[in-house]
């Protein structure tokens, strides 16, 4: 899939003034992950299974 036909998006608790945030794009395959500030970079993907291992981490600090 190429990265202009993913919809990608920012966290809710991303800033408006540009600074360092990351943007998510979903499919059934697999979670998307890019820089928000260069989004011509490549992109990469993650399974859904290890997505959620991430996040489970990334929330106990």
């Amino acid at each position: 899939m190429r990265t202009t036909e993913l919809a990608w998006f920012k966290s809710s608790y991303s800033g408006t003034q540009g600074d360092n945030c990351i943007e998510v794009a979903i499919t059934e395959q697999a979670i998307h992950v890019r820089d928000s500030k260069d989004v011509n970079r490549p992109h990469f993907g993650v399974g859904r299974d290890e997505w959620r291992r991430f996040v489970r981490y990334a929330v106990r600090g």
